[in-house]
């Protein structure tokens, strides 16, 4: 039992699982002529959710074509994940039950390196057919500057030496579009479907901005300019569905059923990966209506189809309501707790009520509904589906990463909602018990009082610095070192020190400091 297209052929092999059902061999052929659907970033979330839904449309006669895989980074997804297994891949769904959902995706009908097979995304590209690419490249993708505002080299290079052989995706991206203009002038949209604010956005602003320094650099003519700033679409998307690294339970499950060459392994390039790819069972894309070639018929699988305004609401639903700042209120307290394991924290009452009323108390009444999506289910199938699901290996030490970067939105836009709206600050509570137990955090001491590991952030040193004379134990050594990072409107979105918040956050504060178990008692004291 091998994953191959031979293999599949004999369905009797495949028992509990779904198999394509249409010729793949056809599929691949259709889609060398004329592609209709390119995508980068081969990885785990595009296994099992964009290339599941190009699957639904083939088995449904929504289209007779599959997809152009291209990976940017890293090679080895394509060699050791793709050539060896004909394309193919298993993707499985995690109930929260502890069942499994096993099916082989058959639509990844081309797999290319951006590094070796230029030449043929190029003539993708140049294929009036080609209507959409789309991208799960991480929000780093996008980047062309480094943290200190300037250019990267490599960009810089692809600017000085024009529209040829560029290096960088965005450079290429730029290169591709003006190639297309060329050869075939007809329009086409360039797709995120990252996990990040404005995504296409970011991918535009990138892409742009090679463009027109190659053009005041006369390396492109105006027209190629205005064919790429005119005719390219770059929709937004919001995208939700957790997608953890291979689970040990999975790849058992899959050698007792006979399948072979499912051990995950690890790249050069640090990328934990396998031939399987395992996630939850809910899944969201919204995705703006702006396809200037045709499109997919998308909405046919599940993608909901609105206008930008709506993909902004939907985001913002998540990460400021519904999903993200419980995730991070959770974690932080979940690493002082002890835990390892999300679903673990799950049964734990005061993490549940500390964000069951984060979410449904607090930050529902003021979030802006989207209309597509109901927050209140969002939040319901978060808390009750989602978190508690015992597949779902998700580590609160992973997801107190970069919690600096995260407080402003996350927290800060439900404040900057309250204080806009005349609401009552006053009434918070676990919004501010999860901003004082953050700081409390950085204190690296568990409420056991042993020294613990605190997660990677770029602000690390210079919070904890702050805190410097604060000991656990000893809440007299608290002397107000809170408030110059509360006034911090860039960490926050607003100076925390002119609301009320603030003192509220230093009395929880000084409260968890108090020694031993503290950090409970504290919960329990203004959860009650």
């Amino acid at each position: 039992m091998k994953l191959s297209l031979q293999s599949i052929r004999k369905p009797e092999l495949w028992t509990g699982y779904h198999l394509p059902a249409y010729d793949v061999e056809k599929i691949v052929k259709n889609t060398e002529i004329a592609p209709k659907w390119l995508h980068f970033g081969c990885g785990n979330i595009f296994r099992i959710f964009p290339a599941a839904i190009c699957q639904r449309l083939i088995e449904r006669g929504e289209t007779d074509t599959g997809i152009v895989c291209c990976e940017s980074y890293d090679d080895e997804i394509i060699s050791k994940c793709f050539t060896p297994f004909d394309n193919l891949s298993v993707a499985v769904t995690l109930l929260a039950d502890g069942g499994m959902e096993k099916e082989v995706i058959g639509s990844m009908a081309v797999a290319l390196t951006a590094k070796n097979d230029f030449s043929k995304i190029r003539a993708c590209f140049e294929n009036g057919s080609l209507q959409m690419v789309s991208f799960t490249i991480t929000e780093k993708g996008y980047a062309i500057r480094g943290t200190d505002g300037e250019l990267l080299q490599m960009v810089k290079d692809d600017i000085e030496a024009g529209p040829e052989a560029c290096r960088h995706l965005m450079s290429m991206l730029a290169e591709l579009c003006i190639f297309r203009g060329r050869k075939c002038a007809k329009p086409l949209a360039l797709c995120s479907m990252d996990n990040c604010s404005h995504n296409g956005e970011k991918l535009r602003n990138a892409v742009i901005e090679i463009a027109k320094n190659w053009l005041d650099k006369q390396k492109i003519t105006q027209n190629d300019f205005d064919f790429l700033n005119e005719k390219i679409s770059f929709p937004w998307s919001m995208i939700d569905k957790i997608t953890p690294r291979p689970n040990e339970l999975v790849e058992a499950e899959l050698i007792r059923d006979g399948l072979e060459g499912m051990t995950p392994f690890v790249t050069e390039k640090n990328t934990y990966t396998a031939a399987f790819v395992n996630s939850e069972k809910p899944q969201y894309l919204v995705m703006e209506d702006d396809f200037p070639n045709g499109r997919p018929a998308l909405d046919k699988a599940g993608v909901l189809l609105c206008d930008r305004a709506t993909v902004n609401l939907a985001e913002r639903m998540k990460v400021t309501t519904c999903l993200n700042p419980l995730h991070t209120a959770m974690s932080v307290y979940g690493c002082m707790l002890g835990y390892t394991r999300i679903c673990e924290e799950m049964k734990d009452a005061d993490i549940v009520s500390l964000i069951t009323r984060l979410g449904y108390r607090e930050g529902l009444p003021v979030v802006d509904d989207p209309k597509i999506l109901s927050p209140k289910e969002f939040i319901d199938e978060v808390v009750k589906v989602r978190l508690p699901n015992p597949f779902m290996p998700d580590a609160p030490q992973r997801i107190a990463t970069d919690t600096s970067q995260k407080v402003g939105v996350r927290f800060g836009e439900t404040i900057k909602s309250y204080v806009a709206t005349g609401r009552d600050l006053a009434v918070l509570r676990s919004l501010p018990l999860a901003i004082a137990g953050w700081l409390r955090y950085l204190l690296a001491v568990d409420d056991e009082g042993n020294p613990m590991e605190v997660s990677s952030d770029p602000l690390k040193d210079e919070l904890q610095a702050k805190l410097t004379g604060i000991a656990v134990g000893r809440p007299e050594t608290y002397c107000g070192q809170l408030r110059e990072i509360l006034n911090n409107a860039v960490i926050f979105g607003s100076d925390l020190t002119q609301t009320p918040l603030s003192e509220l956050i230093e009395e929880m504060f000084v409260d968890m400091i108090a020694g031993k178990n503290a950090v409970r008692a504290t919960l329990k004291k203004y959860l009650a």
